[in-house]
């Protein structure tokens, strides 16, 4: 049974012309945040979220409790795997494989923004629930 877990949808607006190559800037993003997750750097893994998700949750500390207990594969994940990127009409899609503390598989989707001066934020993430596989 799969298991869907929406950050807020994926908040996707939309996003000035895009750089060429944009994967090994969203890996490197997506990498940062979970890397300030696992540190409980509340304020550089809030700096990576969209500015809508900023007016959402208004504080890195109000941001890091909604990651804390919705998506506790990013926030304390024992393994991270990045799978395909996709380009959905000028929004991206980065696919994430994940392993929670207790060995369950996950795969995050992570809905990604331009801004303006060229940077990527993080618009949102879908959690899924991978199903086991009998043997």
């Amino acid at each position: 049974m799969r298991v869907a877990s929406w950050c807020l949808g994926f908040l996707l607006l939309t996003s000035p012309a895009l750089a060429e190559d944009p994967a090994s800037s969203i890996k490197s993003l997506i990498d940062r945040q979970i890397q300030a997750f696992q540190a409980d750097d509340a304020s550089t893994a809030y700096s990576f979220a969209s500015p809508r998700l900023q007016e959402i949750f208004p504080n890195p500390d109000v941001f890091m409790s909604m990651v804390r207990s919705a998506y506790r594969p990013v926030y304390r994940p024992k393994s991270v795997a990045f799978g395909q990127l996709r380009d959905r009409n000028g929004a991206f899609i980065q696919e994430v494989f994940l392993v929670d503390p207790d060995g369950v598989e996950w795969t995050a989707l992570y809905a990604l923004q331009q801004q303006a001066d060229g940077t990527w934020r993080i618009a949102g993430c879908q959690l899924t629930k991978e199903p086991r596989v009998s043997a």
